[in-house]
């Protein structure tokens, strides 16, 4: 499977299987996209055609254009072979690794964003908050159930994290006393809103937050429309000011700007390098999933825009990198050389199989997106996983378990999306969201593009 498209002045074929990368001229790109289903001899007859006006095209050329994309056939670097099903069959029998828990910390929040999927940090049930017995045993059932794996991940998680700051606190003192008595090393990140930053927090997740993730959704009209105080009052002006001052402190240590765009802001990439011109340089904005109801949900009119607006932002990228101003947009962070292994390609982020949700009582869910709806509740983290036939589910939701990703050239960069979203959006965590699938696609070929224009930049 091959999938042609152009993009910023680049002719670029993406080999699905493979994972080549092609930037071709006019011509190759051509012969390329009619290559499998068309005859030879009427492919070259329409290029004759085609390019009767191009004293540098001719048989011979077109001949060559087939003897070079033969080659790249012979390589398995163009039109090659799936040869990865049968690896996905066998994923119920592995073995369950936990790399990864999210906790969260505290079922609560100071503000009442409008979109937020929680509730208003409740998550649909009452206000909580983790007790530090209920980390402790968190971290020793991530421990206990991650083999030989050294490298751990543990993500504090709301609600609002901060408004139970002291039980963070705990935690990580907790985990660093365990890491040299069971040989491995925990990577903490911490997401907030901001409204709760001073000084002493700054300092303390500067030095133990592998990651910090503040929320920031761009523009000021844009973030204060939906990011509201519990009184209705915006966020903004409270919170850039720590967040500037939170990611100069923080140096070359990781950190995420990470916002949300809906309805409302269908032209994000201005809230996008808004946040650029305010001189950070991490990243991220995601589209909102929720109920078709809700007045900010994306709708299918919406999407067009939304594509130019990623194409827009690519653009954008590109020439501020020329001019010393460039920044790192998380969905076009992609490694054609050395990037996931096969088996993470196939099955994703790991949801429900290597990375857990836990609920201030210590429940195990799925992903923090799960959390609150008991029939993917999976066991505590006392007792362990005891659904184990909703694990084995999650362990055979990959790209060959849906059916629209067996003939999409994405699959084995998004390993089928997101299950949450999928439940969602069609009932099934095997089901797709068509919405979603559309604009990860369209990132994928953004990413791609910035990649090809790195290797091949134009004047």
């Amino acid at each position: 499977m091959i999938h042609c498209y152009k993009n910023n002045g680049y002719n670029i074929i993406i080999d699905a299987n493979s994972g080549a990368v092609h930037s071709v001229d006019d011509l190759a790109y051509d012969v390329i996209s009619l290559y499998e289903n068309t005859p030879k001899d009427e492919i070259i007859v329409r290029m004759l055609e085609k390019y009767r006006d191009n004293p540098q095209v001719d048989e011979i050329e077109i001949r060559e254009v087939f003897e070079d994309i033969e080659e790249l056939k012979y390589e398995n670097k163009l039109f090659s072979e799936d040869i990865y099903e049968n690896i996905a069959i066998d994923f119920k029998n592995r073995v369950s690794v936990i790399k990864a828990v999210c906790l969260h910390i505290a079922h609560d929040c100071n503000l009442a964003c409008k979109y937020c999927f929680a509730g208003k940090g409740e998550y649909n049930g009452e206000r909580s908050l983790m007790s530090f017995e209920v980390g402790k045993a968190a971290l020793d059932f991530l421990i206990k159930n991650s083999g030989t794996r050294k490298n751990l991940e543990v993500d504090f998680f709301g609600g609002e994290p901060l408004l139970n700051f002291d039980v963070v606190k705990k935690i990580v003192a907790y985990g660093r006393e365990q890491e040299a008595l069971h040989n491995k090393e925990f990577r903490f990140t911490l997401t907030t809103n901001g409204v709760l930053l001073d000084d002493d927090i700054m300092e303390f997740a500067n030095r133990e937050m592998a990651n910090v993730v503040l929320s920031l959704d761009g523009r000021k009209e844009v973030h204060d429309r939906l990011r509201v105080s519990r009184g209705g009052k915006g966020s903004y002006d409270l919170i850039v000011p720590k967040f500037k001052r939170m990611t100069e402190l923080r140096g070359d240590r990781e950190y995420y700007i990470r916002g949300t765009y809906t309805h409302y802001n269908t032209d994000f990439s201005k809230d996008i390098l808004h946040m650029a011109d305010l001189g950070f340089r991490e990243l991220s904005m995601e589209p909102v999933v929720s109920s078709p109801d809700e007045p900010y949900a994306l709708t299918e009119e919406d999407v067009p825009k939304l594509l130019d607006e990623y194409d827009t932002l690519a653009s954008e990228m590109l020439r501020r990198k020329k001019t010393g101003e460039g920044f790192t947009f998380y969905h076009y962070m992609i490694d054609l050389e050395s990037g996931p292994c096969i088996i993470k390609r196939i099955s994703g982020c790991g949801v429900g199989v290597e990375y857990l949700a836990v609920t201030p009582e210590g429940e195990l869910y799925p992903c923090h997106q799960f959390v609150g709806n008991r029939d993917y509740r999976m066991g505590n983290v006392f007792d362990g996983v005891t659904n184990t036939g909703l694990q084995d589910k999650f362990k055979l939701c990959n790209v060959y378990a849906k059916e629209k990703c067996k003939d999409c050239f994405a699959r084995f960069f998004c390993g089928g999306g997101c299950a949450a979203n999928s439940l969602h959006s069609s009932g099934d965590i095997n089901g797709t969201y068509e919405i979603g699938c559309v604009l990860h696609r369209k990132r994928i070929e953004c990413a791609v593009m910035l990649k090809v224009a790195e290797a091949f930049p134009k004047e």
